[in-house]
Parts: structure tokens; sequence; C-alpha cells
């Protein structure tokens, strides 16, 4: 859920970004289509298979959940090649169909509290569990510029 708050934030200032762009901008050649979300993901030293094992279990969970809610239209777990020192061994990417506003990732988050029987507070536990298998290198949002 780490990475969803990380969305959140994130979603909020994109939303504010995107109020500020003048009219001149609106003119460009290019309308604006779904957003990526790009978490790079360190597997700690003996921990590739339970951390995969919950990417296969609990996360694609909440993927597909995102999905049939019509939030998430895909996602992926990526496998770095030959990383180099500081670099990620996977990049989890997840596309969504669009920022959404505050109060909508509110409503999302309740819904989907709702549909896993589950809270913050219970979930709690499962996310010191995935702090022991990795450790979160970051993530980056990019919004699909659709050319006209």
């Amino acid at each position: 859920m780490k990475l969803m708050k990380k969305f959140y934030t994130g979603a909020a200032l994109m939303v504010a970004a995107t109020m500020a762009v003048s009219a001149a901008a609106q003119e460009w050649p290019t309308r604006d289509g779904s957003v990526f979300v790009a978490s790079a993901v360190d597997v700690l030293p003996g921990q590739y298979p339970a951390y995969l094992d919950y990417l296969a279990t609990d996360w694609k969970k909440e993927m597909e959940w995102g999905k049939a809610q019509g939030y998430i239209l895909s996602y992926k777990v990526l496998r770095v090649n030959h990383s180099r020192n500081g670099e990620p061994d996977l990049v989890l990417v997840i596309e969504y169909k669009d920022y959404g506003s505050i109060a909508e990732r509110a409503e999302i988050g309740k819904r989907y509290n709702a549909a896993m029987g589950t809270n913050a507070r219970q979930r709690a536990p499962k996310n010191a569990e995935r702090e022991k298998m990795r450790t979160s290198m970051g993530s980056t949002e990019y919004q699909e510029l659709i050319l006209k």
C-alpha cells in the first residue's frame, strides 16, 4: 500500500500542475493518455522466491481488483537484466486510466478495503514482512502523450 500512498500524493501534485497549464499549451498536437507508475525494487539476498510469491498472489490480486474496477488498465513485472550496483532487480509498472481526483482516490481505497475485508491497520504486518524481502528504490510517474 506504500506504492498506492506514493501514487496518491503524486496524483495530487500532478492534478495541481495540470490546472496550471496555459491556454497555449492546450494547443499542442497531443492529448493526455493513461498514467504509468514504475516502481524500482531491489530484492534482498535470498528473498527473490518469496518476493515473487508475494507478487504472484497478493499484489496480483490487488492489481486484478483495480482492473475489474476500471482504475488500472494493465500491470507488469519487469526483471532488470544484468543489473549493475545501485540498479533495481525488478520494476513494477502499473498503467492507470488517469490521475483521478483526491476524492476518487479515497473512495477507491474504501472500496478496496471492503472488497478485501481488510483495512490499513490489518495490512501493516504484511507490509512489514515485505520490508524483509525488498527495498523500494522509488517510483516514477509517466503521462502518456497521444499524438493527434
